[in-house]
């Protein structure tokens, strides 16, 4: 499965990268497959797995922020591995067609 997921501490003022660094090394530090963008981080994994990760990352931020908002969305789909790379793959494929 593949978990795209953001986490925004809030009521902390307008900067909020060193809350984001926080959540998003506990992702790094997991060592299940991820890459982060400008708006999500997604992760790849088992269910039980990805979403310990995410639980993680959310609690690392609830510990300095006094309200936190969590956006997740998954692809669940059994058997897949190395949906990361294969997904932008294809789209990249289609693209250079």
């Amino acid at each position: 499965m593949i978990v795209a997921f953001s986490v925004t501490p809030l009521g902390v003022g307008e900067d909020v990268g060193e809350y984001v660094a926080d959540a998003v090394r506990v992702v790094r530090e997991s060592g299940l497959p991820n890459r982060t963008d400008a708006m999500f981080t997604s992760i790849e994994g088992e269910w039980d797995e990805v979403m310990a990760v995410v639980k993680r990352a959310v609690a690392v931020v609830e510990e300095r922020a006094p309200r936190v908002s969590l956006v997740l969305k998954a692809d669940i789909r059994p058997g897949v591995t190395d949906g990361l790379t294969s997904k932008v793959d294809t789209v990249e494929r289609h693209l250079s067609a």
